[in-house]
């Protein structure tokens, strides 16, 4: 059986490209999910795709750094796949690894290619971080906008009333545009000053 398995970092991102890559490729049954790379611990879809390797399954992969961004994840999965008697293939580098079959130069390709994969996604967090830290140094607000005081305001004071107006807290998302997460966060801390002043 070959087994697919497509990733790409964030919710806004689209995998379409490995998708048609796979599907010339060919495969019985496709993985797919949408977090970061860094770690297999959230991955629920390799999770998934690992414990379905059956003896003589293949994976495919397009490249390697949507396997695993890495060095020592990429290894661990793929000695997994090898040791479960299965073998995986990357498309876009033309590398496969079999079980019970070793190639050393190719081992050495997989591990520079897989150190390439971390060292630019180390470069990313560091430039990201060194963004973040000159806009703070410049007085400029990194992350999301908050919401204008006025509509916060304004939905406490519905939520507060909600015996009178009768309104959800839903509504109150609705009419004032202000998340519920918010709206409880700014209770939270309401809660907190009252009690200090006491």
């Amino acid at each position: 059986m070959k087994l697919a398995y497509v990733r790409v970092s964030t919710v806004k991102q689209d995998y379409t490209s490995q998708v048609e890559a796979l599907e010339k490729a060919g495969y019985d049954k496709l993985f797919e999910e949408k977090v970061t790379g860094t770690s297999t611990a959230q991955r629920k879809a390799l999770q998934q795709m690992l414990s379905e390797l059956r003896p003589g399954d293949e994976v495919i992969v397009y490249k390697i750094d949507r396997l695993a961004r890495s060095i020592i994840d990429l290894n661990k999965i793929v000695t997994e796949i090898k040791e479960k008697g299965a073998s995986i293939r990357f498309i876009s580098e033309n590398m496969e690894f079999k079980a019970n079959e070793n190639n050393s130069l190719q081992a050495l390709l997989f591990n520079v290619l897989g150190s390439f994969a971390q060292f630019e996604r180390d470069i990313i967090v560091e430039r990201t971080s060194e963004g973040r830290e000159r806009a703070k140094a410049k007085g400029k607000h990194m992350g999301r906008k908050g919401q204008p005081k006025k509509e916060v305001k304004r939905a406490l004071s519905l939520y507060n009333e909600r015996e009178q107006n009768g309104l959800s807290v839903a509504d109150i998302v609705k009419m004032t545009n202000v998340p519920k997460s918010t709206i409880y966060h700014e209770l939270k801390k309401q809660g907190a000053n009252d009690e200090d002043n006491y």
